[in-house]
């Protein structure tokens, strides 16, 4: 049976979502200042932002197929703030390299990204977010035309990857491989699902041509 808030009680569940999804940055900030993010308080910074990056892509792509599994078409108003929010922590995640690695020194952080293909992938990743979190307004849906933003929009799926590219560059230095395989089979499903309804619809779609003619 279809779930289907109405407006305040949609409300209700953004805030929670809002709130939930902010709890990762309170505990960076808490630990920060109570001296509770370990021996090397960099490092922990840096993976954190990351592994939320990635929760937060993977949590976006995974919004369609939610939707269409359980009916719950309101599931769609959720997944801007959730794109949005993919965004903050990628951005927290450079600004954590950009920052204690560099000093804000750009002309020494581009050249770090340029001798180290892992950080270049990363540095990617991050740079084609900026245009999906630009344009996540309605005010640029208008602007660039339904198809036009969701074909800007799908680049998602190759931000996806090459942020789990990145991932499993630095745990090859620690040959853990578990996380990245993870993340990597979750966004694979992801995107052959996508793949399959995308072709069932224009068979659908050829099916109705074939009828009428």
């Amino acid at each position: 049976m279809a779930f289907n808030p109405a407006p305040r009680q949609l409300a209700v569940i953004k805030t929670v979502v809002f709130v939930l999804a902010l709890l990762p940055f309170c505990r960076l900030v808490w630990g920060g200042f109570a001296n509770q993010l370990g021996a090397n308080p960099l490092e922990f910074i840096t993976w954190n932002t990351g592994d939320w990056t990635l929760y937060f892509l993977c949590m976006t792509l995974a919004v369609t197929p939610l939707r269409r599994f359980s009916g719950w078409n309101w599931l769609v108003r959720l997944r801007r703030m959730i794109g949005l929010f993919a965004f903050f922590y990628a951005f927290l995640h450079f600004t954590t390299f950009l920052w204690f690695d560099h000093f804000f020194d750009v002309q020494e952080m581009l050249a770090d990204v340029v001798k180290r293909p892992f950080i270049l992938v990363g540095f990617t990743a991050f740079v084609l977010l900026i245009p999906l979190a630009v344009t996540s307004t309605n005010g640029m849906v208008k602007r660039l035309g339904a198809k036009r933003w969701q074909w800007l929009h799908r680049l998602i799926y190759l931000i996806a990857a090459l942020g789990i590219l990145h991932f499993w560059w630095m745990k090859a230095g620690k040959h853990n491989f578990e996380q990245p395989i993870i993340f990597g089979t979750i966004v694979a499903v992801l995107l052959l699902l996508r793949v399959m309804w995308a072709v069932q619809k224009r068979l659908k779609e050829r099916a109705m041509i074939n009828r009428t003619a």
